[in-house]
């Protein structure tokens, strides 16, 4: 179903004295008290979009938790709006994610004249829409059950490659083509967004050359590990595993990068600690990922376990 505006918000959330509290902000041309929230501009993903609109609308540079839900509602001259949601926290200054993002200018007093800290029983009472009262019981949803507080994984499929039929050199030096260079590029404020701390790569050229433009935005190294290889997953596919479940459960928003022929294994890791409810979301069939597309493993602690929360599969557009 086509629809009219496109846009992305957050559900901004701290513990303060252990009680939950949401960040809301008050529009004057509406009179009324909402989560910060904004349209998509040009060529922006959903992602970046909130980004940008909690800087401009809260002046909090944020990172992306888990994902909330959407709204869908009719706004002026019957056009259609959705708008998706995510669990959100404050970046710490000087995250190295923040190297990589774009600039954001702050918003008018005309669109936002007051942000707000408030507990979760104040935002029941002010915010004025039903939709964001859903959004705020969401979260709460997940504190109760000890999974607000979630750190994000990022499984990437190297970008686009030269075709092994082409390419006349090693195997693990098969380079991205141009299509695969620019969707590197793109990725780099998708992983912005998720605040990735940690990038791990298969050491063959392809993968690297997928996360590195992000590693260098953000002035960190890239962790190269041989079990993430084609070539050591069919010799050990255990090893490539262990590797793989010791990234998922570190506690580290991460991004690791791997080679199709390892998504198998990748998502036989990730059904271990997920619920049954939610295995279901988890591809079944090759490309279980395409080229450069990512899948966003949202995982919690619970009694020292991991605990898978959500996912979250994208493919930014070029």
């Amino acid at each position: 179903m086509s629809v009219d505006i496109r846009a992305a918000g957050a559900v901004i959330w701290r513990r303060r004295s252990h009680r939950l509290e949401v960040l809301i902000v008050h529009r004057p041309t509406w009179k009324d008290w909402s989560f910060p929230k904004g349209k998509v501009k040009g060529e922006e993903t959903l992602h970046e979009c909130c980004i940008r609109e909690m800087k401009e609308e809260t002046g909090h540079d944020v990172v992306l938790g888990a994902p909330l839900g959407w709204q869908h509602y009719t706004v002026g001259g019957g056009k259609s709006k959705e708008v998706r949601y995510w669990a959100a926290t404050v970046a710490g200054k000087g995250h190295p994610a923040l190297a990589a993002r774009r600039k954001a200018h702050p918003a008018s007093k005309k669109e936002i004249d007051d942000v707000r800290w408030v507990t979760v029983k104040e935002a029941h009472k002010l915010l004025t829409r039903k939709g964001d009262r859903k959004m705020l019981d969401h979260l709460t949803d997940l504190d109760n059950r000890g999974l607000a507080c979630t750190t994000p994984v990022l499984i990437a499929r190297h970008a686009r490659a030269t075709k092994r039929s082409v390419h006349k050199g090693p195997e693990q030096t098969r380079p991205l083509t141009k299509t695969g260079q620019a969707r590197a590029k793109r990725l780099v404020t998708l992983f912005a967004a998720y605040g990735v701390e940690k990038v791990v790569s298969s050491p063959w050229k392809r993968c690297v050359d997928t996360v590195a433009p992000y590693a260098k935005a953000a002035g960190l190294g890239v962790d190269e590990r041989e079990e993430l290889t084609e070539a050591s997953h069919s010799r050990k596919p255990k090893k490539t595993a262990a590797a793989l479940g010791r990234v998922l459960c570190a506690g580290e928003p991460a991004v690791v990068c791997v080679h199709r022929p390892t998504l198998p294994t990748a998502l036989e890791v990730l059904e271990d600690v997920t619920a049954p409810r939610l295995r279901r979301q988890l591809p079944r069939k090759d490309p279980w990922l395409r080229t450069g597309e990512i899948m966003v493993v949202h995982v919690a602690k619970k009694k020292g376990e991991c605990v898978v929360v959500a996912f979250e599969k994208i493919r930014p557009a070029m």
